[in-house]
This record gives C-alpha cells, sequence and structure tokens, in this order.
C-alpha cells in the first residue's frame, strides 16, 4: 500500500466516489431547488454532471488498469474489479448514449423548456434512465470504499 500507484488509486476512488455524491446529490437538486430558471439549472447539472463523466472515465480505466497489473487475472475474481468495471460502462453508457438523446430532446424543443413541449413524456423517461444508471453508479462506488484496501 506504499506505492505511489496505490495511493493514486486512492485519490482516483476519493475523486470519483465523492464527485459522484456531491454533484448528483448535493449540488444539483440545490440548483434546482433555488434557481427559478429551471432551464438554466439543467444546463449548469448537464455541465457539472459531463465533468463527473470524464472524471469517472479516467479514474475508471486507471482503477482498471491499476487493479489489473498489481493482481494479474486474479483482479477478476475481486468485487472491487467488477464494481469498477461497471461503474465504468455505466459513465460510457450515461455519457455517450444517454446525455446526448436528452441533449436531442432539450435542442429540438427549443426556444420553450423542454417540460413545456412535445417532448416532455420522452425526456422524463430518459432523465429516469439516467437516474437510475447514476444511482447504481453511486451504490457501486460504496464497494470502491469498502474493498480499496484490499
Amino acid at each position: 500500500m506504499n506505492q505511489f500507484s496505490d495511493k493514486l488509486a486512492l485519490i482516483f476512488i476519493t475523486l470519483w466516489v465523492g464527485a459522484l455524491w456531491a454533484i448528483g446529490y448535493l449540488a444539483a437538486p440545490t440548483m434546482f431547488y433555488h434557481l427559478q430558471d429551471h432551464q438554466l439549472a439543467g444546463s449548469l447539472a448537464g455541465e457539472m454532471f459531463k465533468l463527473v463523466a470524464y472524471l469517472g472515465l479516467i479514474s475508471g480505466f486507471y482503477l482498471s488498469i491499476h487493479r489489473l497489473s498489481k493482481f494479474g487475472t486474479k483482479a477478476l475474481k475481486q468485487g472491487f474489479f467488477w464494481a469498477v468495471f461497471f461503474m465504468l460502462l455505466l459513465t460510457l453508457a450515461g455519457h455517450f448514449g444517454i446525455a446526448p438523446v436528452i441533449a436531442q430532446l432539450k435542442a429540438q424543443a427549443m426556444p420553450s423548456d423542454v417540460m413545456n413541449s412535445v417532448f416532455a413524456d420522452r425526456f422524463e423517461t430518459w432523465h429516469g434512465v439516467a437516474s437510475i444508471a447514476y444511482l447504481i453508479q453511486s451504490l457501486l462506488g460504496f464497494v470502491l470504499i469498502f474493498k480499496a484496501t484490499r
């Protein structure tokens, strides 16, 4: 645990999981509560979620490579590795699959708010899918934290 790569892994876990929780469950809800302009709140939250996704991609790839280099194929039998793997998959799906659909729906609704457009039902559905994926990812973060030193 004294190696720099192990310490860097802990930093990436802290940044990734901390960002997931801070942005998803503190910053975004606070903006929607306090800002009257929900389009602005959604735009700001979207930018923050994009940054969390980039952080997740970097962290997920580093943690996967680090774990494989440290344990070899034994890493494939560890809950930590699979938590990282599924978190990374959810990040990829969210950022490159779900987020573009949501952005397209918002753009099609312009200049009005997507929630006041004919796209509201589809937006709510895709937003729900994104929220569930984000929740699963956030919960998998507990696995990373509890299994980080093994």
